[in-house]
């Protein structure tokens, strides 16, 4: 990115943090997807990860965890429901709260693909050397 992409006499696409991140997602999407033979996005693989991570919590929550707006969060835990990888049950605190956990098959599933999101990771960082790897996350930590 130059200078001139930011001083407002030009505005060249191409040189935009936007367009390049966009860019940059799209690449680690399809490499997912290659990765995961297409049977996961990486959402869900996010919302199956976190919840290994974090055991069980209600949507609303799981939703914060992973960055996933209310109905983001509501169209990946209803389709990973669907396919038994997710239970929901009532809050044994709280009965008008549900909360959500892995199922068995959730489990087994994590275990199965988790080296698979590595490699989608690795994969995505390929172009980068260890130190530029480093400096891109913290860079982007640094956004966030």
């Amino acid at each position: 990115m130059t200078t001139e992409s930011h001083n407002g006499d030009n505005y060249i696409l191409e040189e935009q943090i936007g367009f390049l991140l966009r860019l940059a997602q799209q690449r680690h999407t399809a490499l997912f997807a290659e990765c995961f033979d297409n049977d996961m996005t990486p959402t869900q693989w996010a919302v199956i990860a976190k919840l290994k991570q974090i055991g069980e919590c209600s949507q609303n929550l799981l939703g914060r965890h992973t960055a996933m707006d209310v109905a983001t969060i509501q169209g990946v835990v209803e389709r990973l429901k669907r396919r038994d990888i997710l239970v929901s049950q009532p809050d044994p605190e709280d009965r008008r709260r549900v909360v959500l956990r892995l199922s068995e098959n959730g489990k087994a599933l994590y275990e199965s693909k988790r080296k698979n999101a590595l490699e989608a990771t690795l994969a995505t960082l390929a172009p980068l050397n260890v130190v530029e790897r480093k400096q891109l996350g913290a860079l982007l930590r640094k956004l966030t």
